[in-house]
């Protein structure tokens, strides 16, 4: 009997000590260290909202710069904070050259190492930007530091601050070996000229209102991220032909009826909705999905780790969807309709893309048709946005929500695909493109947006 009580002492003795042990290791001089999906989105956001507002007033950036940057910030800020995202995997060694820092031993906080990414980059990008925004992407920078300051040591805060640094620097320095991409932005009509490629009709030639050359012939030579070069050629147009029996025909005389003898409320509402193609109006096209998933992070209130996966792809998919355009583009060079329509069917026929800021009419984007960038891209963005927040996500898009220089009333979408069609439609009614231009542009986006999605970024 005296045995079994001193037995019973002894295991309680043991148990009491192991509570007692347990319960000092959960007090409050051991802080759980916080991964990346413990956080708010609102850092990345905030920096790509800025980033916004930046392009909108940009030269040189559109069509392909503006998607390159969003792609290498995007993936900068995902490696940087990969240590604190353990179901995710680094791509680095998908990319000759690239070599992304290791990361130091101890805790970070993953806001302040997106903060230094961001921070870094964006006047390196926008270099000659105008003060004004300088110093918003300064203030930006010191706002965020002086608020997580607050929230974790010195020790750490510190240490985040040279994770976001020293990532984005070698990033940064990856990128200048891309001698198409890295510089693009200082010289986008370069020394191309249309008539050295003018061979037979259907050809593209420039248009008016419009410069005289065409941007972007070299950008399909940029630096990729998920594509082969075999991967940026689209597939081949339809064969010209001037024939009123003809396919070709047929579309070019849909495009006319569009706007004559004038446009329908919801042919311009739609066309003007999804324009984005004039500096200094909005943003561009490319960064318009980037608008879409900032609209996506508020709406859901996403993660840190989510924003930073939607961000990353959606810019990557971007990028490379631009530079598959181009590429495209100039290997076709086929006309726009105004050209055909002109020379076959009406001479005085325009375009329905005015500038409200220049007082320009039936302008024409000074590139050769096909595929369309704006399908293209959208395709591309559709998809790396679905494959983070679901192929059946609906939303009511307010990207140009009380503009007054167009009809910006917002428009409800049951999915990102969906909206990804519309947009490539709506290059039609405005008279830029022909159908054949949206309808492959749309596919081809969304083959290049499932080559980035397949990377391997989920372990």
């Amino acid at each position: 009997m005296k045995k079994s009580i001193q037995l019973f002492y002894m295991v309680f003795f043991a148990l009491s000590l192991g509570a007692l042990i347990q319960s000092c290791g959960d007090g409050p001089d051991e802080v759980p260290v916080k991964g990346v999906k413990q956080y708010s989105h609102q850092v990345a956001t905030d920096w790509n909202k800025l980033f916004l507002d930046v392009e909108r007033y940009a030269a040189g950036y559109r069509p392909g710069p503006a998607p390159r940057a969003l792609g290498l910030m995007g993936y900068a800020a995902y490696e940087a904070c990969l240590p604190g995202m353990p179901d995710y995997n680094s791509l680095a060694n998908l990319f000759p050259g690239l070599s992304i820092p290791a990361a130091a031993e101890g805790e970070y906080h993953w806001p302040t190492v997106v903060n230094e990414v961001y921070g870094y980059f964006m006047p390196r990008f926008f270099p000659n930007a105008s003060s004004d925004f300088l110093q918003k992407m300064a203030t930006l920078q010191a706002a965020n530091n002086s608020k997580f300051q607050a929230e974790t040591s010195s020790e750490v805060f510190l240490r985040s601050q040279k994770r976001g640094q020293d990532v984005a620097a070698a990033v940064w320095e990856w990128s200048k070996t891309d001698a198409v991409g890295h510089d693009h932005y200082k010289d986008p009509f370069g020394t191309y000229k249309w008539q050295d490629h003018y061979d037979s009709p259907g050809d593209w030639v420039a248009t008016t209102p419009g410069p005289p050359q065409p941007m972007g012939a070299v950008y399909g030579q940029a630096r990729t991220w998920a594509l082969s070069e075999a991967d940026k050629l689209c597939r081949p147009p339809l064969p010209y032909s001037e024939s009123p029996n003809s396919a070709y025909y047929s579309q070019g005389l849909e495009v006319y009826a569009q706007n004559t003898p004038t446009w329908s409320y919801t042919a311009e509402w739609i066309g003007e909705f999804w324009s984005d193609d004039l500096l200094n109006l909005t943003f561009s096209p490319g960064p318009r999905w980037v608008a879409i998933g900032v609209q996506i992070c508020e709406l859901e209130n996403a993660d840190l780790e989510t924003a930073l996966e939607a961000y990353a792809k959606t810019g990557m998919a971007l990028s490379d969807a631009a530079v598959a355009a181009w590429y495209s583009k100039y290997y076709y060079n086929i006309e726009r309709p105004q050209t055909w329509i002109n020379k076959v069917i009406d001479p005085n026929w325009k375009p329905g893309l005015d500038n409200p800021l220049t007082g320009d009419k039936g302008f024409t984007p000074p590139f050769p048709a096909y595929p369309s960038g704006h399908s293209t891209m959208g395709g591309a963005g559709a998809e790396a946005l679905a494959s983070v927040f679901g192929y059946a996500y609906s939303m009511t898009d307010r990207c140009h929500e009380n503009r007054s220089e167009f009809n910006g009333t917002p428009r409800t979408f049951g999915s990102l695909y969906e909206m990804a069609l519309e947009n490539a439609w709506s290059r039609v009614p405005l008279g830029v493109h022909w159908r054949m231009d949206c309808d492959e542009g749309v596919r081809f986006g969304t083959v290049i947006g499932r080559k980035v999605n397949a990377l391997p970024w989920k372990k």
